[in-house]
């Protein structure tokens, strides 16, 4: 704040001197914006995160959505996952302890599956193979089911595991 005599003007009347007060708001403006600019891109921070938190409980809950429909309980053995090409087709295979496989929630009996493949690699020759096995199952069945699936063509092969 500045205190002084206006500028260019003589006593009044009676002979007192006037006094003016003048204020510079300009360092206040500067916090503001300052302040404002904060506020914008912590802003932006929390919408993406948010978008991310949401894409991850989409993901489980139709994860979730999927075991319902399909009716079964497989305990997937636990390894370092990797990432499998999502661009590209797959064939999810759901092999339970006990019963047939299961295809995007139809069981389908053992006797079809030789079919399966064929049509999966003759519709596109780069068919993933996901086997999602329950850690109980008997080894020589996993790997029937691939040795079948490369008879058929189908060479890119993947253990789907939990986490």
């Amino acid at each position: 704040m500045a205190l002084g005599k206006l500028p260019d003007q003589d006593a009044d009347e009676e002979g007192n001197e006037s006094i003016f007060a003048e204020i510079n708001i300009t360092p206040l403006t500067d916090v503001f914006l300052v302040l404002v600019i904060i506020f914008m891109v912590s802003a932006l921070a929390v919408q993406v995160e948010a978008r991310q938190e949401k894409k991850k409980t989409a993901q489980a809950q139709e994860q979730s959505e999927v075991e319902k429909r399909s009716g079964l309980k497989v305990n997937l053995p636990s390894g370092q996952a990797q990432e499998i090409d999502t661009k590209g087709q797959s064939l999810v295979l759901t092999v339970p302890l006990q019963g047939d496989v299961d295809v995007g929630g139809k069981r389908i009996p053992d006797a079809e599956l030789d079919n399966l493949f064929r049509a999966a690699f003759a519709r596109d020759k780069n068919t993933q193979v996901v086997l999602k096995a329950d850690k109980g199952v008997q080894h020589g069945r996993v790997v029937n089911l691939m040795e079948r699936a490369k008879q058929a063509g189908l060479t890119r092969l993947a253990i789907g595991t939990s986490g």
